[in-house]
């Protein structure tokens, strides 16, 4: 059986299409459902949830806090039962924000948790829109499982700094974190490689099972050699960096 993947929509989101294409292409069936539809379903016949990119509500309030507003307080139960069932979830970019934003993660004690950490305006006041390289720890999370130590995704957002509450969430973070903005030779990262000011440079975390995975960078829009912007001028595999997520996430069920 081929597992099913829920593409959750809102207004706004605009990355739902490459998300979906990268699931069907590593061999799930993926199904894209508009937030107030996915209120009438049973999420429980689905085995991936997958919160794409976009600007949900146009980021109104904050980015991602709309979305995470419902799920927190009108789909709670459906997705604990999710997570309790042991499925996995993914939220990229806009995906991302909504899950810090509505508690799912980090879960320090539990999910739907205070937020203690966020997504906030990048440094360079800009929207920032180009590649990025990734340090990544990949034994922490199932959907990096046997990825390259350094892999290039880009990144497009104009709040993508994450932030923590304090000093104490900042010490507990580190063990959650699955990718981290670093230089071409693997380096600390400053600006631009930093595209946004993260703190600790992080790009992505993960809750303690390794089976949520929150990031800013898109991998969806990696998938193909052919995306990459020196596909011509290096010798690159033909599978881009992004496609072992979605393949490793479809794996997990196989």
């Amino acid at each position: 059986m081929k597992p099913k993947v829920l593409i959750i929509r809102a207004a706004g989101t605009n990355c739902d299409v490459e998300t979906d294409y990268a699931f069907e292409l590593t061999g799930a069936v993926s199904e894209r459902v508009y937030i107030d539809e996915v209120k009438h379903k049973n999420i429980l016949n689905y085995q991936i949830i997958a919160l794409p990119g976009g600007f949900t509500y146009g980021d109104d309030i904050a980015a991602g806090k709309i979305l995470a507003n419902e799920i927190k307080f009108k789909l709670r139960d459906k997705f604990m039962k999710f997570i309790e069932k042991g499925n996995l979830i993914i939220g990229i970019c806009n995906g991302f924000q909504v899950l810090v934003k509505c508690g799912i993660l980090p879960a320090f004690n539990h999910y739907f948790e205070d937020q203690s950490v966020s997504l906030v305006n990048n440094d360079s006041e800009r929207f920032e829109d180009r590649w990025t390289f990734l340090k990544v720890y990949s034994e922490r999370s199932v959907f990096t499982k046997g990825i390259n130590s350094i892999i290039t995704l880009p990144v497009a957002h104009s709040e993508g700094k994450f932030v923590a509450k304090n000093e104490d969430v900042l010490k507990k973070i580190e063990i959650h974190i699955v990718f981290q903005y670093v230089a071409k030779n693997g380096e600390h990262a400053q600006y631009p490689y930093n595209p946004n000011g993260s703190v600790l440079d992080i790009a992505g975390i993960t809750d303690s099972t390794g089976r949520i995975l929150g990031l800013m960078p898109h991998p969806e829009r990696h998938i193909s050699r052919c995306q990459h912007p020196n596909h011509t001028r290096e010798a690159l595999h033909n599978n881009g960096d992004g496609l072992t997520i979605f393949k490793n996430a479809v794996e997990y069920f196989g």
